[in-house]
């Protein structure tokens, strides 16, 4: 019996975690997805104008809320195909901008894929966006945890944001308990980075990186990726 448990475990794949943006791409995708929105409408704009008083007062308590409804002002009167549709456009796009995309994250990616490592992306982007970003850069059998937008009565509207202390419950949801190895570019993954063996900080500041050891309590391996 401990035999076969032994022998499970040495079976078993590493588990190993992978940020998206700031990691695999310089920059943060959905925003410059919505950004792109923006600038194709000067309806969106209008709607941006007419929603900045309450972005204004909202702002001091939550910048997360007021972010949603940029999102949500974007996103007015889309249904579920139609940003579909959108989204693989501009992933598309995306792709073949120069120098978009981190060459040595995407290198080690596939490196942790070679070794049999399984390899899950968690990331607070929007899960058809990265999902089709992942698939233009040829990169399959990823598992991807992300944002999670649904329908609503005037477009789509925000259903989950993955960030933060979320990424560990979606892990746990995944039935995904511990992992090796966890990349991030950011101190606000030390919920994720914090129980991974080897927690790897992605092109950190000297500041960023003592304030992500203080959150994890140890030292954290620092590369520099281009």
């Amino acid at each position: 019996m401990l035999s076969t448990a032994a022998d499970a475990a040495v079976a078993a794949p590493r588990v190993v975690l992978f940020d998206f943006d700031g990691v695999l791409i310089h920059g943060d995708a959905f925003s410059l997805f919505m950004r792109e929105r923006y600038q194709r409408s000067s309806l969106r704009k209008a709607g941006a104008l007419l929603a900045l008083p309450w972005l204004l007062m909202v702002v001091p308590f939550s910048r997360r809320r007021a972010m949603h409804t940029l999102v949500h002002v974007a996103l007015l009167g889309m249904g579920e195909q139609a940003y579909r549709a959108a989204a693989e456009a501009f992933a598309a796009s995306l792709v073949r901008r120069p120098r978009q995309f981190c060459r040595d994250g995407l290198n080690a990616l596939r490196r942790h894929q070679a070794a049999g490592d399984r390899v899950i992306v968690v990331t607070g982007c929007e899960h058809v966006l990265v999902s089709h970003i992942l698939a233009q850069l040829g990169i399959q059998d990823v598992e991807v945890l992300a944002s999670r937008l649904r329908p609503g009565l005037l477009g789509m509207r925000v259903k989950l944001h993955n960030v933060g202390r979320r990424k560990p419950l979606e892990l746990a949801a995944l039935g995904v308990g511990e992992w090796h190895v966890a990349y991030s570019d950011s101190p606000v993954d030390a919920p994720m980075l914090k129980p991974a063996a080897e927690a790897v900080l992605v092109n950190g500041t000297p500041k960023r990186c003592k304030k992500l050891e203080r959150a994890l309590g140890r030292t954290v391996t620092r590369v520099d990726w281009f």
